[in-house]
């Protein structure tokens, strides 16, 4: 049932206020014992309770049912999901690349597409990854998901979604990211009939925008353009099956309404999303280019200062100005994990084998850089200034090593040949010269 159309509130981690009913939310003291129109009050806690006030993450929800009333659950099949610990295999150093996962010929929605690529930490210790794609073809009906492990981060690739949460409707398409907190009930829809993308299933702590430092208080992706849906509900009374990711498997159980029944809420532990164009992109105008860390658009931090659980960076459309430089991404070896997709276009560093909806992984201390053609030819570059126009690109940056699943090794879109885009480089040295 329609109550509101698409509206959004805006603001990264602000207290937002929302009704779909005038009169549904409590006013001063006018306290929850009761709430208005025969609504339940319900906290969700995103943060433990006594989280500093700055990074506490907490909302209330006026609800026509309370959350509380559902049957045990039972465990489902796990499908191609995985969790950490990652036992599948072992970690590998070598470099590995993928092409675009096939969707599926059968109806499959959003839960039953999705396919664990990698990840590390433990799920039980809230620490580390898991990255997924998911390929769906249909819409889920009569079905709600929720994922206690860790917040989703949603970067689609491939066709529009349209989330339908508790906090209310966001639809996010090719281009923007949406992410879905720790234990928020959603259905996932397709109006364009079918989709694919990428997902960040962060365990550790949440994605909060990275500090400024010397950058100063302009740039990179700004507060006020993350938003956050205002309220609507369904009033449902029909079978729905409620599916939750807890301690790394599949359980479900049915309930007799739809749980998307919240007709106001305030807080800050919602939903959101953000538009990547919006990304205030910096750069260099000297004779070098600094590290891919000022692409960050979310971090997901850890006790050790300026190493993250997960950074969320982009390579978007920008201007390539700078004097004697080498401008695509330099042969590197780093430390931290890699995992990188093409939303779409070409990729600087890259002159073919890494297409939109593919992924490429690059573990700890993996070296990689421009394969040999890109070399050539930006080496030979004439430095003048260079827009990089259709493309975007993004990586998944984790400090733990990702082990990537049975399936990423075994699926026959992954590349067994990438190696040999870093074949037949020659010696040019010259001593003395």
């Amino acid at each position: 049932m329609d109550h509101q159309p698409l509206v959004y509130l805006a603001g990264f981690g602000n207290e937002h206020v929302t009704e779909a009913v005038p009169g549904a939310l409590p006013e001063g003291r006018n306290s929850p014992q009761r709430p208005a129109f025969g609504l339940h009050a319900e906290q969700l806690s995103g943060t433990s309770f006594t989280t500093p006030r700055h990074a506490n993450r907490r909302s209330w929800l006026y609800r026509i049912l309370p959350s509380a009333m559902h049957r045990p659950f039972r465990r489902i099949d796990n499908g191609l999901w995985r969790s950490a610990p990652f036992a599948e295999g072992e970690a590998t150093p070598n470099r590995l690349r993928w092409d675009p996962l096939p969707l599926p010929f059968t109806a499959t929605d959003f839960v039953d597409g999705m396919a664990t690529m990698g990840g590390n930490g433990d799920v039980a210790s809230r620490m580390g990854v898991a990255i997924h794609i998911y390929c769906a073809t249909k819409s889920m009906a009569d079905r709600v998901f929720s994922n206690a492990d860790g917040e989703l981060l949603i970067v689609p690739q491939h066709g529009r979604l349209l989330l339908c949460t508790e906090f209310g409707r966001i639809e996010t398409a090719p281009g923007e990211i949406a992410v879905v907190p720790r234990g928020v009930r959603f259905r996932v829809e397709l109006p364009d009939g079918a989709a694919r993308g990428y997902v960040c299933e962060n365990y550790g702590s949440l994605f909060v925008l990275p500090e400024l430092g010397p950058i100063g208080s302009n740039g990179l992706a700004n507060p006020r353009d993350f938003l956050s849906p205002t309220a609507w509900y369904e009033e449902r009374r029909a079978p729905t099956e409620s599916v939750v990711k807890f301690g790394g498997n599949l359980w479900s159980t049915e309930l007799d309404h739809s749980p998307l029944d919240v007709v106001a809420w305030h807080g800050n532990h919602a939903p959101y999303k953000y538009d990547l164009a919006r990304f205030m992109t910096l750069g260099t105008v000297s004779f070098d280019h600094p590290d891919p860390s000022i692409f960050t658009v979310l971090t997901a931090p850890t006790d050790t200062p300026g190493t993250a659980n997960c950074d969320f960076v982009i390579f978007p459309p920008r201007w390539m100005v700078a004097e004697d430089t080498f401008r695509p991404p330099w042969f590197h070896r780093n430390i931290m994990s890699e995992f990188m997709g093409l939303i779409r276009g070409v990729y600087d560093a890259k002159a073919e084998g890494f297409v939109p909806g593919g992924a490429s992984l690059h573990n700890s201390f993996a070296a990689h850089g421009p394969d040999r053609a890109t070399f050539e030819r930006a080496s030979n570059a004439a430095l003048a200034p260079q827009k990089i126009a259709d493309t975007l690109a993004f990586m998944f940056e984790t400090r733990l090593v990702i082990r990537p699943t049975a399936f990423a090794l075994q699926t026959e879109a992954l590349q067994r040949d990438y190696d040999q885009c870093w074949s037949g480089f020659e010696s040019r040295f010259q001593a003395g010269s």
